[in-house]
């Protein structure tokens, strides 16, 4: 079951205090797009990945994963939303994989081992599956009123954050998009991620465990905290 891979690279870089797209902020001396990238390549199950990114930065986008030679890369203009862009990604990936991953460029460091649990699920007979990480802090539900009130306290053993890279037999995943292709080019109504849209159709996600480093670099912070992580690793 050959495998390809999408990755959301068109995202903002303005709460980084960038002007360029965050896939192109660099993080140890490399873009996060590269790192993201050469995570999947260097994981020896991807034959194929196809990045999305923002038109006006296509050739920046393509220079900066260019290093990542083992696996063939094709840099492709993405969409308005993220769920755009990923089925933008999709058309040009082509029938042949029967395992796609979804990836996003801001999580830059997740290991080998997570995309090996993620792929062998789904070879295993599960159609969507993705990784997640336990949830520390007490979650609340609240109301929208002024001050918000809480009104629930769900149960955090339940409770799992959800990470990328996200895996689904490719059938199941090109179903989901054209189901709800109606809501991909408005940001309010488009699914936060694949594993939503999969879920649309009925289909039960399973979940994964997921590590710590495989956060998203979202603010300052998190590329500090990813900077330790690689210091780490040496």
């Amino acid at each position: 079951m050959s495998v390809g891979a999408v990755l959301a690279a068109a995202g903002s870089g303005s709460r980084l205090g960038h002007t360029v797209p965050k896939a192109l902020v660099p993080l140890g001396g490399e873009a996060l797009v590269a790192r993201a990238a050469r995570g999947l390549a260097d994981s020896g199950l991807v034959r194929r990945i196809v990045v999305t990114a923002p038109a006006a930065y296509l050739d920046q986008v393509r220079a900066a994963v260019a290093p990542v030679s083992s696996v063939d890369i094709e840099v492709v203009d993405g969409g308005a939303t993220r769920q755009a862009s990923v089925a933008s990604g999709l058309r040009a990936l082509g029938e042949s994989d029967l395992v796609i991953l979804v990836h996003d460029a801001a999580r830059p460091l997740v290991s080998a081992d997570l995309i090996g649990r993620l792929v062998a699920a789904v070879r295993a007979g599960h159609p969507a599956v993705v990784p997640g990480v336990p949830v520390v802090d007490t979650i609340r539900a609240v109301d929208d009123g002024d001050p918000p009130r809480a009104i629930a306290t769900p149960d955090r053993s339940e409770l799992r954050a959800i990470q990328t890279p996200q895996a689904f037999d490719a059938d199941v995943l090109r179903r989901a998009h054209a189901h709800g292709a109606a809501r991909a080019d408005s940001e309010a109504v488009a699914a936060g991620d694949d594993a939503g849209l999969v879920e649309a159709l009925g289909i039960a996600v399973h979940v994964v465990p997921g590590e710590a480093r495989a956060l998203k670099i979202t603010t300052r912070h998190d590329l500090s905290v990813a900077a330790l992580y690689l210091e780490e690793d040496g």
